[in-house]
């Protein structure tokens, strides 16, 4: 089960990258915006403008 959950954290994080964003634990910061979800506590995020 741990090395699944893994394996999906770790694909969440690629696709987030493939779109543009990082990943925050917790939420996202002023100038950026919430664009997704890389694991059960952390943010994708982007930046909206800069």
């Amino acid at each position: 089960f741990f090395l699944l959950f893994l394996q999906g954290a770790a694909g969440n994080s690629v696709l987030c990258r493939i779109r543009g964003g990082r990943c925050h634990v917790g939420s996202c910061h002023f100038p950026e915006r919430h664009i997704g979800r890389c694991s059960g506590f952390q943010a994708c995020c982007i930046r909206t403008w800069g």
